[in-house]
């Protein structure tokens, strides 16, 4: 997914809101009093939308804008069904399709239903990123109920869709009826069209509860050093459907009720903070303490959920040296210091080490940790022009084993700005090898010339790569090294 799921963050960071979140995700229900007055229609879209008012279409940033319309040809049912148009990955109107649908006023009372259900159809087989509901740009509440179906595969047959709803006591005046977010990574860059009909919240009395997920039921041991945030993520639900299909939803931390093994401690022995939600709609806590340990669990309701998370303090954490580099020179990919390209994702391609890939703040400043890789590949939103530059730079902290071996490589997508390999799109890449570099547990500035990026890479770039249409930073261990990354940018 090169560009929908960062395109959709930086959606989020314009709309979503900092909320404290002290023992869990619950809403108050005092301040819903009034919820039995909130409407319980069920339809979003038969043939017309109903009852969603005049605002209720809402691209997201860096989606074409008109990629959705009404439909009075093609229908599952009745008159017309909503046609999506997505577009090349090289439209200047926008490279993916995406967006929210919204109901006007206080929403919608949605606790009588278990599933958001439609039918669905493509022009071609394809499979579409995300689908799902419960976001509304609304800074009030924090799109605090998403819930999303992701890598959905559509065919040329209508086919029906059920995406459960998590914990539906939860939805006592939802505004966010349907999202959803479609580009073309496995269509080699060419647009399609798919149309969804009889769009509607259900009660189907069918669907079978299996479990409850937090770090995709992973038990994780960390050590965390002092003021540093640690994020509780891969939430999802896993359903059984009448049709016996297991089918798995990603959710919104605000359906779970998270606990801290350490809350019933004094403050000064406790060793993280109670939880809350950063801009990206993600529960985080923070180490407070310089010793000692506290297991993070979750229930969904009355269910335990699988995965936890065990934080071990081992105190205090040096951060990488701030630049110095006149920001007038700098073309920043990832940094606290300077103006970064927009969209950027740590781990655009991962394969196996995508689960090996974390952001971590402390201080105020963030880097990323790469744990035990082969390889990563750094992305952004379309390609960025360097050949003006002449270095790049970057902060390296090893954390692994002092012999770690680490190759830094560039990859240029060619004049089409389309990453479709080294053949007719023109597509470039070279290495560098820093691990000569490289000091155990010290952050190392290094510096390298574009023009010394001459190495091949194991995915077909000969060395010497062009400059114009930079697409990925790539690093490459040929045996699994660790380490922290800071402060990439050239100059």
């Amino acid at each position: 997914m090169k560009n929908i799921k960062f395109n959709y963050l930086r959606a989020s960071l314009l709309f979503a809101l900092m909320l404290i979140i002290n023992t869990g995700c619950e809403r108050d229900l005092s301040d819903e009093a009034t919820d039995a007055t909130f409407s319980k229609t069920a339809e979003i879209f038969t043939d017309t939308p109903i009852a969603m008012g005049t605002d209720f279409y809402f691209p997201y940033g860096g989606s074409k804008p008109n990629a959705w319309s009404i439909d009075n040809q093609v229908k599952y049912k009745g008159t017309a069904s909503m046609r999506f148009d997505v577009p090349n990955a090289n439209d200047p109107e926008g490279n993916y399709a995406g967006a929210i649908f919204r109901v006007d006023g206080a929403g919608r009372n949605l606790t009588d239903y278990d599933a958001l259900t439609f039918w669905i159809k493509a022009s071609q087989g394809v499979v579409i990123s995300e689908l799902g509901f419960g976001e509304d740009f609304n800074t009030y509440s924090g799109n605090k109920y998403i819930a999303t179906l992701n890598n959905t595969s559509v065919g040329t047959n209508w086919q029906k869709v059920i995406i459960p709803i998590p914990d539906a006591s939860k939805l006592l005046q939802e505004r966010g009826m349907f999202r959803y977010a479609a580009g073309t990574q496995g269509t080699g860059g060419m647009g399609y069209t798919f149309w969804i009909d009889e769009l509607k919240f259900e009660k189907l009395g069918n669907i079978k509860f299996l479990d409850a997920k937090i770090l995709n039921g992973q038990n994780i041991i960390v050590d965390g050093v002092l003021n540093s945030t640690h994020i509780i993520n891969q939430l999802s639900i896993t359903s059984n459907l009448a049709n016996g299909q297991n089918i798995s939803v990603n959710v919104a931390p605000s359906y779970f009720t998270f606990f801290r093994s350490d809350s019933n401690l004094p403050i000064a022995n406790q060793v993280v903070k109670d939880f809350a939600i950063n801009e990206l709609g993600q529960l985080y806590t923070e180490v407070v303490g310089l010793t000692g340990s506290s297991v993070i669990t979750a229930k969904l309701g009355n269910t335990l959920a699988l995965g936890s998370l065990k934080i071990n303090a081992v105190g205090s954490f040096v951060n990488a040296p701030t630049p110095t580099t006149n920001p007038a020179n700098v073309i920043s990919i990832y940094s606290d210091t300077y103006n970064t390209i927009s969209g950027f994702n740590p781990g655009t391609f991962a394969g196996p080490n995508t689960g090996n890939i974390s952001t971590q703040t402390i201080g105020g400043n963030q880097h990323i940790k790469y744990q035990s890789i082969d390889y990563i590949g750094m992305g952004w939103a379309g390609t960025v022009n360097v050949s003006s530059k002449t270095m790049i730079h970057l902060h390296v902290k090893l954390i692994g084993a002092s012999s770690s071996n680490l190759k830094v490589e560039l990859i240029d997508f060619g004049p089409d700005g389309i990453d479709n390999g080294f053949g007719a799109g023109g597509g470039t890449a070279g290495g560098n090898n820093i691990s000569s570099q490289l000091v155990q547990d010290q952050w190392v500035s290094i510096n390298i010339p574009l023009n010394q990026f001459t190495l091949s890479t194991g995915g077909g770039g000969a060395g010497n790569p062009n400059k114009n249409n930079l697409g990925y930073v790539v690093f490459v261990s040929s045996n699994g090294a660790s380490f922290l990354v800071d402060n990439i940018y050239f100059y």
